[in-house]
């Protein structure tokens, strides 16, 4: 989210209806020694060749940097990085390389609100209204019932990635206009009737937090969370990053081909859903407070310390919102399809081969991620990446996840690559079609000049189309980069291509006349099913401001 760089959902390789990272596609960077940090426990015989198993990912789904953790009944199996922090740089990625994690940043706003739980200042069944009376969505009852837990479940009735263009990406809103301006963000499914990803309800939730504890949400999660355990490499946003830390850099696609760096971001106006940064060497201390039901040690009189109660690690690890089970996208992926999905607070919560999973994912511009836990075994994996790649951090969580299984060693990396082929066909196959249908000999039924205005949609605010030249350009007043060319495409659609390429974001754009010839409402819609689901341009009801 937090971005979460969902341009394919490699859920559906998974057969699992979750929101995770793109596929990515190209050849591989140059390879590089992976760099490891001693690690205190054996590895099993299946990771014998785990290095150069994560080394044949990143060259296979084109991923500069990887890193890796994993953790096995407390104790460290290998934190390590491999390949390089950015393309053209010989700067290494090790175990203390920090990565956008986007949306693992989830569990922490639900440990954040557990903290708070278990000291009694809030209650997850309280109503959100009785701690921020002015918050408004668009349906009366669901306003009058939401309560805190609902918040981190993704339950509420909104449409999938609704409202993601008040933050992403990056605007001018602050924290809490994204959430006033809930009120007008269509509701588009029953209250509780159905899981739908959205990162705004986090906006809320960080601000919950904010108002109980009388600290900013990234205040409350480094002193409450990120001290107690001393997670030193974790920062709450980009801003708490210095110049000569040990960072990486994101890549995406230009123009879905060409893998490039791109310009970091900073989530400030909903830091709750996807704002940190951290290193597999932290995350490793994070998945062990997990797996470890919240304690954290032992105070002086032998007392046992905790982050939170073993009752709230339930809650948050219990199943809140059924997930529909979809086939997998490719018959190789077959064996990743479990028998049940659903989402708890602020975690996935599934099974494989027999176990539960506990996990997330994260997606940034240029990086995603995934976090997973097994509590049976008291296993858990992380990897972090540079890339837009889904397939990559799969491929090497379900290595992973063998080896402590006793599953027979599959080629997840063959696996996932044939699910990255389908997908990628599938979507030229949906190009091809917008193509043929395409009505060349037409022509945009008014003047170029008649189509520039001010147009205004109730829940993002103001578009501006403007005419120079004998052309046309859309700029999005609240954000930066949603600047570009409009070209006519068909009738009185047009093709909208941001002049920011990295973003795979462009979009139909349709005039609506009335009967007197005058634009009566503008519709948008991706022009590519690879475009990331928080370009929520489908939502939008542009209309002519007077």
């Amino acid at each position: 989210m937090i971005r979460h760089r969902l341009a394919v959902h490699v859920a559906a390789a998974l057969a699992l209806a979750a929101p995770l990272a793109s596929f990515a596609f190209q050849a591989a960077p140059a390879a590089s020694s992976s760099v490891a940090t001693q690690a205190s426990a054996t590895r099993p015989a299946q990771l014998a060749d785990f290095d150069a198993y994560v080394d044949n990912v990143r060259k296979t789904f084109d991923v500069p940097g990887i890193g890796v953790a994993i953790i096995k009944d407390g104790q460290v199996v290998l934190e390590q990085g491999s390949g390089v922090r950015k393309l053209g740089s010989p700067a290494l990625v090790d175990a203390h390389t920090m990565f956008a994690i986007a949306s693992n940043t989830k569990a922490f706003t639900a440990a954040a609100l557990s903290i708070l739980a278990d000291e009694k200042k809030i209650d997850m069944s309280d109503r959100v209204v009785d701690r921020l009376p002015w918050f408004q969505m668009s349906d009366p009852y669901v306003t009058r019932e939401m309560r805190i837990r609902d918040l981190l479940a993704h339950r509420s009735g909104l449409s999938l990635g609704a409202g993601d263009l008040l933050y992403w990406p990056a605007t001018s809103y602050s924290t809490k206009e994204v959430a006033e301006r809930l009120r007008y963000v269509p509701i588009t499914n029953s209250f509780r009737s159905a899981y739908a990803y959205d990162n705004i309800l986090f906006a809320v939730a960080g601000l919950v937090i904010e108002q109980v504890s009388g600290q900013s949400w990234s205040d409350f999660v480094s002193s409450r969370i990120f001290q107690p355990l001393g997670m030193t490499e974790t920062k709450p946003n980009f801003h708490s990053i210095k110049g000569d830390d040990d960072v990486a850099v994101g890549h995406a696609k230009f123009n879905f081909k060409e893998l490039k760096p791109v310009e970091p971001m900073a989530w400030d106006n909903n830091p709750g859903a996807g704002g940190i940064y951290s290193s597999v060497h932290d995350l490793a201390i994070w998945m062990r407070v997990q797996l470890d039901g919240g304690v954290i040690g032992k105070d002086a009189q032998g007392k046992e310390k905790r982050l939170f109660s073993a009752e709230r690690q339930k809650e948050m690890w219990s199943l809140l919102t059924p997930i529909p089970v979809n086939d997998p996208v490719v018959p190789e992926l077959a064996a990743a399809k479990p028998n049940f999905s659903g989402y708890g607070e602020g975690w996935f919560v599934s099974d494989y081969r027999g176990h539960k999973l506990v996990w997330h994912t994260g997606g940034w511009p240029g990086q995603v991620s995934r976090v997973t836990l097994v509590p049976d075994l008291k296993l858990g994996v992380v990897v972090l990446t540079n890339a837009e790649s889904g397939a990559a951090f799969q491929a090497v969580t379900m290595r992973a996840l063998d080896a402590y299984m006793d599953a027979p060693k599959k080629d997840w990396t063959a696996a996932y690559n044939a699910g990255v082929q389908k997908t990628e066909g599938n979507a030229d196959e949906g190009w091809q079609k917008h193509v043929a249908a395409r009505d060349k000999s037409s022509k945009p039924s008014l003047a170029l000049a008649k189509y520039a205005g001010t147009y205004r949609d109730p829940w993002y605010g103001d578009v501006q189309v403007a005419e120079k030249g004998g052309k046309l350009r859309m700029t999005f007043s609240k954000t930066a980069q949603l600047t570009g060319a409009m070209e006519p495409w068909s009738h009185d659609t047009f093709l909208v291509k941001w002049d920011d390429r990295s973003l795979n974001g462009d979009a139909f754009v349709t005039f609506n006349l009335g009967v007197d010839g005058n634009i009566r409402e503008v519709r948008m819609e991706p022009a590519s099913s690879l475009t990331d689901f928080s370009f929520d341009f489908q939502d939008l009801r542009l209309t002519p401001v007077k």
